[in-house]
């Protein structure tokens, strides 16, 4: 019998201590690194990739073990990320550090940067170039022109409505070298060589640090780290340059104390996705909200590069070559890692069965699914049974059930398609719960979180082939 309750997420495993440049820096005084989602117009409402394209996010974090270079990570669901390049770039001189990554309009991609460690004095920001996000070239070091400047960290990518290209830096002076002030950087041409004077973001204040803006219709919704609580608090203005009002504070959405880095990118679905660096526990974090940051899931560590990626942003983009799965169309699904076996309804739930050419008719018929467009978005998939029964989760469990018209039960039944593991493969991403997919595990079809391993990636393969019935 399925448990009779709505799906919930699973509490966080406690993480390994790693210690930061935050750490040392609270033990010396008191101490204590982030822009719109660029590649996409501010605001828009995302979606499921078209037919034929995918969603590509990349990262570019420097290393816990060296920040003389950066590594390059691409995901299609922002929660698994496998290397695309390592040591993709190494800069002439100094650091690299606390990258961020804009596709501009020239069709280039940009990375600024702090240049120097922590234990240094900083007073400029780094720039290179790609023409292919995988092999970059050094541009030069920008200094930022504030007077007595100790330290310019985590310089990040603001893209506005307006298309004007500004770069958010945290500051700080010779007076209080460890408090920190967000300024706002304009590029004054579109060659990214140029820049203007710095301006402080009005209202968020000193002794913020690791401030991190997007827009949304007409405001500007800012997310900043208070180096005094050790929190990431949230403000909101009507310009980019402020006066914010901070209106959250302390643990307001959830995510616990001394996080730093705060970076946020829209999903398929629509939400919102937040990742912050718990350095001092080890876990990159990540955490949605579907109603404009009044409230978000609980966190979870991000898998596969947490205790090793540092500080970055996300940069979101749709490319060719994703799933282009035919709808109105019967297929069975076939398991990628255990070939014999393919999808088959079983007491209205899904499972993994055996199925061969002496299977009875009975067995054919519940292993032949119809793939129609997504109940919540067209560009995903609902998937059908001869009955007219959709697949849906609930509980996490796979399971066919009547449309009851309800928003819910159309997010529940709705998938988005990511290329899987073997030529022609598919994944499916739950619509309304991003990270999770349909995955067999004992031969049930449940919809479980990524763990970032190749086992994982298999099991949540499967290839659509010719229907048994």
């Amino acid at each position: 019998m399925v448990n009779a309750k709505r799906d919930e997420e699973p509490h966080v495993n406690p993480p390994r201590f790693r210690p930061s440049r935050r750490t040392v820096l609270h033990g010396l005084a008191a101490l204590p690194a982030a822009g719109l989602v660029l590649g996409e117009a501010p605001g828009a409402l995302a979606a499921a990739p078209p037919r034929g394209s995918a969603t590509r996010y990349t990262i570019v974090p420097f290393l816990n073990s060296n920040d003389g270079t950066v590594n390059v990570y691409q995901s299609d669901d922002a929660t698994d990320f496998r290397l695309a390049r390592a040591s993709a770039y190494t800069p002439p001189s100094n650091r690299v550090r606390d990258a961020s990554i804009l596709r501009h309009t020239d069709g280039y991609y940009y990375l600024t940067y702090t240049t120097h460690t922590w234990q240094d004095p900083s007073s400029t920001i780094g720039f290179a170039r790609s023409s292919d996000r995988l092999s970059w070239t050094f541009l030069y070091d920008h200094p930022v022109p504030i007077a007595n400047l100790s330290r310019a960290w985590a310089p990040e990518w603001f893209v506005d409505s307006d298309g004007s290209v500004n770069v958010i830096v945290s500051c700080s002076t010779t007076n209080d070298e460890w408090i920190f002030t967000p300024y706002l950087l304009r590029a004054s041409n579109a060659a990214l060589t140029a820049w203007g004077s710095p301006v402080a973001l009005s209202g968020i204040g000193a002794n913020h640090i690791d401030t991190f803006v997007v827009r949304i219709g007409s405001t500007y919704h800012a997310f900043t780290k208070n180096e005094t609580t050790k929190y990431i608090e949230y403000a909101t203005a009507s310009r980019v340059t402020g006066p914010y009002s901070i209106s959250r504070t302390g643990n307001w959405a959830g995510w616990g104390g001394t996080r730093e880095g705060p970076a946020l990118v829209q999903l398929d679905s629509g939400g919102w996705r937040i990742f912050y660096d718990g350095y001092g526990d080890g876990t990159y974090y990540y955490s949605d909200s579907y109603d404009t940051f009044a409230t978000w899931t609980t966190p979870a560590g991000l898998p596969g590069i947490s205790g090793m990626a540092r500080h970055f942003t996300v940069l979101r983009e749709t490319v060719s070559g994703g799933v282009s799965l035919g709808t109105g169309v019967t297929r069975s699904f076939q398991s990628v890692n255990y070939p014999a076996q393919y999808w088959q309804e079983q007491s209205a739930l899904l499972n993994l069965a055996a199925v061969t050419a002496s299977s009875t008719a009975a067995q054919k018929q519940a292993a032949t699914i119809t793939v129609v467009p997504g109940l919540a978005d067209a560009n995903g998939y609902s998937l059908r049974n001869a009955a007219g029964a959709y697949l849906r989760h609930y509980d996490f469990r796979g399971r066919f059930d009547a449309d009851d018209g309800t928003e819910i039960f159309a997010r529940d039944a709705t998938f988005v398609g990511r290329t899987g593991t073997s030529s022609g493969s598919v994944r499916f991403e739950s619509f309304n719960y991003p990270g999770r997919y349909l995955r067999h595990y004992d031969y049930q079809l449940r919809v479980d979180v990524s763990d970032g391993t190749d086992l994982y990636r298999q099991d949540s393969s499967f290839t659509p082939v010719t229907a048994w019935a």
